[in-house]
């Protein structure tokens, strides 16, 4: 992975930036040598219906990888399953993040669509996209470098 070669990410949003879609790029900006180009566009005013669902295929289809706050399924259940049921049409994986201290109840068939469920983890999330997206888990080892004293 370098800066010319971004992982292109969909992150899961009701056409809002809800406080957890923002949270998930800066935890993906607090990794060095992470890059990413966000495919996702919540800031678009959309009516409802076709033209909407034709919008979130627009924008998850040059995506490699579907991320999916839990938290926004108490937002919009339908929107967001839909997003989902998107992404396993195409053959993207979906990455699912746990909520905080896992307050949030999300129906077991959506979460069995998740190829992979991690913690707010700002390594979890950035490795796990590396495996699910690339097929590359080169960077699950970190060196740490000390002296002894």
């Amino acid at each position: 992975m370098s800066e010319n070669n971004p992982f292109k990410v969909f992150v899961v949003h009701a056409f809002g930036e809800h406080p957890d879609y923002m949270k998930v790029f800066e935890y993906l900006e607090s990794r060095p040598n992470f890059y990413y180009e966000n495919c996702s566009r919540p800031d678009i005013k959309m009516g409802s219906g076709e033209s909407m669902q034709e919008e979130l295929r627009r924008q998850i289809e040059p995506a490699e990888i579907v991320i999916l706050p839990v938290t926004l399924f108490a937002i919009n259940p339908v929107l967001v399953t839909f997003e989902v049921d998107v992404a396993k049409s195409m053959k993207k994986p979906v990455l699912a993040i746990k909520s905080f201290g896992e307050t949030i109840a999300v129906k077991k068939s959506l979460l069995d669509k998740a190829d992979d469920i991690v913690e707010w983890n700002n390594r979890s999330i950035t490795e796990a996209i590396k495996q699910l997206a690339r097929n590359d888990a080169s960077g699950q080892w970190e060196v740490i470098e000390f002296t002894l004293d």
